[in-house]
């Protein structure tokens, strides 16, 4: 049989384990023995780009903050996705 793992499975585990795991590193930022968990850089646009076309006004910016507890979601996703 064909498994069903897809690129999409993989996208989604991932992006799942990025946003859990700044979550529990932000969680963890109060307890003086898990701050190394939100330690991390970040990066992206400060000022966001505005486009004016006159009627319609679009803006665009994206900032990535990549931390200890993302990465290890990350790690973890991949693992799951390998287990399914």
């Amino acid at each position: 049989m064909r498994s069903s793992k897809n690129g999409w499975t993989l996208l989604l585990l991932v992006l799942s384990g990025i946003v859990l795991g700044g979550f529990v590193g932000s969680l963890a930022s109060g307890v003086s023995s898990l701050e190394w968990l939100n330690y991390g850089q970040a990066f992206g646009l400060d000022n966001p780009i505005v486009l004016s076309l006159g009627l319609v006004v679009l803006t665009f910016g994206l900032t990535i903050k990549i931390t200890v507890a993302s990465i290890i979601g990350i790690i973890l996703a991949i693992l799951i996705y390998r287990w399914i």
